[in-house]
């Protein structure tokens, strides 16, 4: 049996698909409603989170924060069985998973990290990416059962807050990226270009295939012969601000982004590669 916490749209349809295959559901959430409206496909609906661990082999939750999740742990630690596995797909801090892994190991129970890259439609269909990080034989117990809940099940460390920190990297990324579009955005209005015009460049010009050359050079730490020298991205960046302010619209992320420019062209780095100004965030090579 398997005890599921957290009723949001993630874990709510994790719950619907756990059950098209026959699994055996206690489910919990802090609005009731939410848990009880899963009755309707099998699960069994707890009001006390506790009596929903009571004989479960595995644990999942779902929740917002480490808050959220350590509180959850609390109340459900009377009705859990020694021994028994919690996976938790919450974004959380690394520093929270790693402290949690600790702790509830030296209460006798396993904690797993497995944050995902996931919407509502990949729980259903089981599609998606779900990264796991801490114990590796408990990683190899659990992974079977895992990798028929996403598309892409990936290890990717005995760190247990590893997950975490990548999980969170992604989301960075994410934001930075539709931080952008929103700019795009608001320089096509205020050049007087439909948005759905805008949105159309992406169907001719693809930055993601840009991607993997930009990592190749960061990763480098080398950014002589540049591609795109920094004095002339930040030359780009003015005409990008100057046209908006003309149109009366804000650019927040290329403002920041050009603030970070005159920092590192005050340094002496105009003519390198504009990927220069992740220097100091790279790190030493490894090796070096």
């Amino acid at each position: 049996m398997i005890a599921f916490y957290g009723m949001g749209l993630l874990g709510a349809n994790f719950v619907r698909a756990l059950r098209s295959r026959g699994e055996e559901l206690h489910v919990w959430n802090r609005t009731h409603a939410k848990a009880a409206a899963l009755e309707e496909v099998g699960a069994k609906v707890f009001t006390d989170p506790a009596e929903a661990a009571r004989g479960a082999t595995r644990v999942h939750v779902v929740l917002s924060d480490d808050d959220a999740v350590d509180g959850l742990l609390e109340r459900i630690a009377p009705g859990l069985t020694p021994g028994v596995v919690i996976v938790d797909h919450t974004t959380t801090s690394a520093t929270g998973a790693v402290r949690r892994a600790a702790a509830w190991r030296e209460r006798g129970f396993r904690f797993l990290h497995a944050p995902v890259f996931m919407g509502p439609g990949n729980a259903l269909r089981g599609t998606g990416v779900m990264l796991a990080s801490g114990d590796r034989a408990t990683f190899d117990e659990v992974a079977p059962e895992l990798a028929k809940m996403t598309g892409r099940l990936e290890f990717v460390g005995d760190d247990p807050g590893r997950a975490a920190g990548l999980k969170l990297i992604g989301n960075l990324v994410l934001q930075a990226l539709t931080g952008g579009m929103a700019d795009g955005f608001a320089l096509a209005k205020a050049l007087g270009i439909p948005a759905e015009d805008a949105a159309g460049l992406f169907s001719i010009f693809n930055p993601a295939n840009t991607v993997p050359y930009r990592l190749e050079r960061m990763l480098s730490r080398d950014f002589s012969n540049p591609s795109w020298a920094l004095s002339m991205a930040r030359k780009d960046s003015r005409l990008m601000l100057e046209e908006a302010s003309r149109g009366g619209e804000r650019l927040p992320v290329i403002e920041a982004l050009a603030g970070t420019m005159d920092e590192w062209i005050a340094k002496g780095h105009s003519e390198d590669d504009w990927t220069v100004f992740a220097r100091d965030a790279m790190g030493p090579k490894p090796g070096a």
